[in-house]
């Protein structure tokens, strides 16, 4: 099921450098060159931190891992307080519509990581999913990271 987003616009550090904006990410603890992709993988990071109550601690950004031989890159894996991958949450830009296709591409990239939960989002909805002997099954809400 794909539910339509609706976080609060959370507060962020910008700064120009070159007339290029970059945001800060808190998570890495620096500033990166905003895209759409960007500003939708910032403000869930806030929501999930502030309405979910994720510890930034087990969060990691832009985390790289192979696939059939190829580099790849997930946006964002939130680990479980024993160290193991929880959910993989691949952000998209608001012009891309969450599709079964944007779904499997992070189910293809979750076939190294093995997190329990697999999320797409646009920024504008979202769709969560709960992997289970390899099929990926709707969920109607974020799941408690103490779960």
């Amino acid at each position: 099921m794909i539910q339509g987003l609706n976080i609060p616009q959370y507060e962020h550090q910008f700064k120009k450098v070159a007339e290029k904006l970059y945001i800060y990410d808190i998570i890495r603890k620096k500033y990166i060159l905003l895209s759409p992709e960007e500003w939708v993988r910032q403000q869930w990071i806030r929501w999930l931190i502030e309405e979910y109550q994720y510890p930034k601690n087990l969060m990691q950004v832009e985390r790289g891992h192979h696939y059939q031989n190829r580099q790849k890159r997930t946006d964002l894996v939130i680990y479980d307080r024993q160290g193991m991958p929880f959910m993989l949450l691949e952000c998209k830009a608001m012009s891309v519509t969450i599709s079964e296709k944007t779904l499997e591409q992070a189910a293809i990239y979750n076939k190294t990581l093995q997190a329990k939960y697999v999320t797409v989002t646009n920024g504008l909805c979202y769709a969560v999913c709960l992997v289970n002997e390899g099929k990926l099954l709707f969920l109607e809400q974020i799941p408690n990271i103490e779960q």
